[in-house]
């Protein structure tokens, strides 16, 4: 057990931390959704607004927790982090009208910002080069083995026609164990292999004479190594734009998802515990389709890969937009695992391929800005529809399109030149279609 190298144990510890940050307050969103609907009357377009308001906080703060993880590290990010979010869930327990509710989502949002998804892929990018993809897949298989078992829970806790725990109780439950985890959470985590005299991926020291060139019975590279951007050369590039715009455009529909699914199956006469088995079933499907991203991630040109996944989801949501029964929810439920699952770990792969792991985490940062504004808008769009014209037909087919313009994003974001950027001239375009 000794010799396995850390950056393995670290990707199982990024997957149990983002269950914990990132499940119970975006993936089961939907259910609080109908709980609080059920108590409170709010409309969709209320209800949406919460996911919104997240949003305000990841456009704000993004940058700035980008700058912060490459600063202070990964460690301590999560300590503080898990901290803010578990008082956040305290907060959200306590919630008796719609501005608490508001302010308790962004706190929470302001918790799992700092510490679980940008500190967690900056860390695994330091930790691995030519095996990027995979490790960041698997990191998110250990994500989606906590959503299949917290989800159906939370859902079996918080409905509203049975008398059990209740939403509030529930929330503040989790937000007890979210601080008690905050400490030994960090206290295994390791923020840059070089700190502890080891090398991404796991290779052994390199020997001056050998230097860049491969050991006897060791394969050379799969890819060359990256070349390291700088935050301002990167922002120069066309393909900073396109991944960011990509990444944005094909995650309104996930974060529309997380908020309405739940009140689009209640609406069809389904029940709060049938939204969350569909949920099951493409948390499962995308368990298994994160590793096919990350090993044709990086095998092929990655943003091949990722216009392939980003159409698979586009075409699961279009079906959505019509499914009227759970045959048609399930169907829906697989390919959208598919697409989801296999496009999840591309988009932060291809930012460590292109730009390299010195500014990473601020690239990161700046680069959900323009996501972070689409998805402001998705949410609530999307129960503005539903309230003014009954359904959510409208609503999800302009997700869909957009989903599928985010694709062509990705398709075209080449790789950039270092020599490009530095002197301001039109980016070349490296040879990796």
């Amino acid at each position: 057990m000794n010799n396995v190298f850390y950056g393995w144990w670290l990707v199982g510890i990024s997957g149990f931390a983002m269950s914990v940050a990132t499940v119970p307050l975006f993936h089961a969103m939907s259910l609080w959704a109908v709980a609080l609907e059920y108590q409170f009357q709010w409309t969709r377009t209320q209800l949406g607004l919460a996911l919104a308001f997240t949003r305000i906080e990841g456009g704000v703060m993004g940058p700035v927790e980008g700058y912060l993880t490459d600063k202070v590290g990964t460690r301590r990010m999560v300590l503080v982090g898990f901290i803010i979010l578990g008082l956040g869930f305290l907060l959200f327990g306590r919630v008796q009208n719609l501005w608490m509710f508001y302010v308790a989502y962004m706190v929470m949002a302001l918790g799992q910002g700092l510490g679980s998804w940008l500190p967690m892929m900056t860390m695994l990018n330091q930790w691995f080069q030519r095996r990027r993809a995979m490790a960041i897949g698997w990191a998110n298989v250990g994500s989606r083995v906590g959503a299949l078992v917290l989800v159906p829970a939370i859902a079996w806790a918080v409905d509203p026609t049975a008398d059990r725990i209740g939403w509030s109780t529930t929330a503040t439950i989790i937000g007890i164990l979210v601080i008690v985890l905050a400490i030994p959470i960090s206290r295994v985590i390791r923020n840059r292999p070089q700190d502890y005299n080891l090398r991404p991926d796991g290779d052994p020291p390199e020997s001056p004479e050998h230097i860049g060139q491969p050991r006897p019975g060791q394969a050379p590279p799969v890819k060359p190594a990256a070349l390291d951007f700088t935050a301002s050369q990167a922002l120069k590039t066309p393909a900073f734009w396109l991944i960011s715009f990509g990444h944005g455009f094909t995650s309104m529909v996930i974060l529309a998802i997380m908020a309405h699914l739940g009140l689009l199956m209640k609406d069809q006469g389904f029940q709060v515990q049938d939204t969350a088995w569909v949920v099951a079933v493409y948390t499962g499907v995308a368990m298994v389709f994160q590793l096919v991203g990350g090993y044709l991630g990086d095998r092929i040109p990655i943003r091949l890969a990722l216009f392939l996944f980003t159409t698979i989801q586009a075409g699961a949501v279009f079906l959505l937009t019509f499914s009227t029964n759970l045959a048609m929810f399930y169907a829906f439920a697989v390919l959208f695992g598919m697409g989801f699952g296999g496009r999840n770990p591309l988009t932060v792969a291809i930012r460590g391929d292109y730009f390299g792991r010195a500014s990473f985490g601020k690239i990161l940062g700046l680069s959900t800005v323009p996501m972070n504004f689409l998805l402001l808008i998705s949410a609530p769009m999307a129960g503005y529809f539903r309230d003014i014209q009954g359904s959510y037909t409208s609503a999800f087919l302009l997700l869909a399109v957009l989903n599928f313009l985010g694709g062509v994003c990705f398709l075209m974001a080449r790789k950039p030149q270092l020599a490009a950027a530095n002197t301001g001239v039109p980016e070349a375009v490296s040879n990796v279609a």
